[in-house]
């Protein structure tokens, strides 16, 4: 399968070193980000998970610990909007390009304002999708908030 995705483009494209990751997605997983973790035998607190939200009237692209729910709440706060909201599936595929557990945060079809954990960056190496099923990036944290142009914040 091509290893090649508007992620992994975009990646290459602002100079980031990064490591692929394939695994057997489980498209029946409960829990898409903690069934890659443990496919991969990477710890869920490292991989982080790429969720669409609503922060007022604003998309916004969230990457949490596959092992944490998101705060919604912490989420507006970090956002200085009043509430949040995850978004739809199909909502979230439309604006990103990608398929629901394919969603990268990187190379989607419309820039959005990014938000990371902070627990996130007390790690030397992250893991996040690499824009399809079943591939995951490796990188370092700053490089993904740089790229991304990421605000960090407690959102768990």
């Amino acid at each position: 399968m091509a290893k090649s995705t508007p992620a992994t483009v975009a990646l290459e494209k602002a100079g980031v070193a990064f490591t692929l990751h394939e695994y057997d997605y489980d498209p029946n997983a409960a829990r898409i980000g903690m069934q890659a973790a443990e496919a991969l035998g990477i710890e869920p607190s490292r991989l982080l998970k790429t969720l669409m939200a609503k922060a007022g009237d604003a998309v916004v692209c969230v990457l949490a610990p596959s092992d944490r729910e998101v705060n919604l709440k912490k989420l507006a706060a970090a956002a200085k909007t009043k509430s949040a909201a995850m978004l739809g599936a199909a909502e979230a595929e439309r604006i990103t390009g990608y398929h629901v557990g394919g969603i990268s945060p990187f190379g989607q079809k419309k820039r959005v304002a990014v938000f990371i954990e902070q627990s996130a960056l007390s790690f030397e190496r992250i893991v996040m999708n690499g824009g399809r099923r079943g591939l995951q990036v490796e990188l370092a944290p700053a490089d993904a908030v740089r790229v991304l142009g990421a605000t960090v914040a407690e959102i768990c």
